[in-house]
């Protein structure tokens, strides 16, 4: 995979889920996920948490590939979750870019406290 398809699978992702949102088709796990809303997809959020986290504790052959595997799956349903919410990709990027350079212990106390 070049250089240019990795910095652009997120984006092609992204469109595809948005179409799948806009779209919807009795096949999709996408359309399906996107149907049940929020709750569903929140659900499948914390499900694909546990199984990174538990991913992240295994050793051996395979372990590494299992964490990627893990961390894809966790990615794609928050892209799920952003697409759900009317939200972009690009404000994902503008809140990593002002946090880019900041201490996180500078980043979290800035933070409001509701």
């Amino acid at each position: 995979m070049s250089h240019s398809e990795k910095n652009d699978i997120f984006d092609q992702l992204f469109s595809v889920l948005c179409d799948r949102q806009k779209n919807p088709s009795e096949k999709s796990y996408t359309a399906s996920l996107f149907a049940g809303g929020e709750e569903k997809i929140c659900r499948k959020i914390t499900e694909e948490s546990g199984e990174l986290v538990e991913a992240a504790f295994e050793s051996g052959d395979g372990a590494d590939d299992h964490l990627i595997h893990e961390t894809a799956d966790l990615l794609f349903h928050a892209m799920v979750l952003l697409v759900q919410k009317g939200l972009s990709l690009d404000d994902v990027r503008e809140e990593l870019a002002r946090r880019f350079g900041i201490s996180g212990l500078e980043e979290k106390s800035s933070r409001s406290h509701s």
